[in-house]
């Protein structure tokens, strides 16, 4: 049920936030409750749509208890006293969605990881596929995507790409793209029109800050070595590229792309951070995993969530039961968001039931 008190002080902050930044506040004050404000408006535009909505039910129900109601207006106030009852239940239901309890990481940028699995020249194929998908994706929500490191395939796609994407709420958006992706298709150098099945690894990590993964110099064993493969002349002459092994974890980032070698060990720590602070919290979903068994998947890379079929034009979530026919719009992007939207709406779902079979309050 709703916290009514709970309600009411969140829309009275949000009332004290809209007054303070009219007056105008100080440059730094301002930046503060700017963001108060927009991390509050969704909310307080529900709540205050819901407080309208009971309101209009109380009045309705006055009328209806009045003794000189008039017979045909009260015939009028009980149709729309039924039309109010669902308008007010679906509100509640929004109301509690937008207060259940947020992801920390979910404002995060990403590491977005993309390797190729099983299949050969075609997985890394359909890596590549995947990679411009996401980088479409972003396009189109307006966030930015940088290349950290890539392993070109000899027949075009990715071996192994790696990228950080930035933007707000990436993370809430793309966090139920990690695992395993399988795509089914005649790969162009099959000859006999025999449709294959080739899969890639997604892992989507949110980047960490310093504060949050402490990494103590002991645990880490650093070597540079000589770069191999594209990059020219002064790349392959000089050691640097590097590879950084955690040892409490045994987690290996190795780091080439750059001609520097600084710049290869301060991207290579930027990937390793993101690795410990997800492995920190897959650490902490474990011990709440029992409270955790619906929701859309574990986000566990070796699980597979979805797959890609050309022939049929299809793409099927696993997790959801979910296929759309429009295979062309998903992959190139524009339809990705689908997915997406539908995957999260399941999570919100799952842990609404959640929180209301505890009998916990909103």
């Amino acid at each position: 049920m709703l916290n009514s008190d709970k309600l009411d002080r969140l829309l009275d902050r949000f009332r004290t936030i809209e007054a303070e930044l009219a007056a105008g506040p100080d440059p730094a004050q301002h930046v503060k409750l700017s963001k108060e404000y927009a991390e509050l408006e969704e909310i307080a535009t529900a709540a205050r749509n819901l407080r309208a909505a009971e309101k209009e039910a109380a009045d309705l129900q006055r009328m209806l208890e009045a003794d000189d109601t008039d017979p045909e207006l009260r015939a009028l106030a009980e149709m729309e006293q039924a039309e109010l009852a669902e308008r007010l239940a679906t509100l509640e239901r929004q109301v509690k969605l937008l207060l259940l309890p947020k992801d920390a990481a979910d404002d995060r940028n990403v590491i977005l990881e993309v390797r190729a699995g099983t299949g050969g020249d075609e997985a890394a194929l359909f890596a590549g596929d995947l990679f411009r998908m996401y980088q479409r994706y972003a396009a189109l929500k307006g966030w930015t995507v940088e290349i950290i490191s890539a392993s070109e395939a000899d027949l075009g796609g990715y071996k192994e790409i790696i990228a950080s994407i930035s933007g707000r709420g990436v993370f809430a958006e793309l966090k139920f793209e990690s695992g395993v992706h399988r795509v089914q298709r005649v790969p162009e150098t099959e000859s006999q029109g025999r449709i294959h099945t080739s899969a890639a690894t997604v892992a989507v990590l949110p980047e960490a800050e310093e504060v949050d993964i402490d990494i103590d110099e002991k645990d880490l064993r650093i070597d540079v070595y000589r770069s191999s493969g594209p990059g020219g002349q002064s790349v392959n002459t000089t050691d640097s590229a590097v590879r950084i092994t955690h040892l409490p974890t045994g987690i290996v980032v190795t780091q080439q792309d750059e001609k520097s070698q600084h710049k290869n060990r301060a991207k290579a720590l930027k990937i390793l951070r993101a690795r410990l602070y997800d492995l920190e919290r897959e650490k902490l979903d474990a011990a709440r995993s029992a409270a955790r068994k619906g929701q859309v998947g574990s986000g566990d890379r070796s699980e597979r969530i979805r797959t890609y079929n050309f022939p049929q034009g299809r793409v099927t979530d696993h997790r959801i039961n979910l296929t759309l026919y429009k295979l062309d719009q998903v992959i190139k992007g524009d339809a990705l968001g689908e997915l997406i939207q539908a995957l999260i709406t399941e999570h919100q779902a799952n842990l609404l039931a959640e929180v209301e079979a505890d009998g916990r309050s909103f």
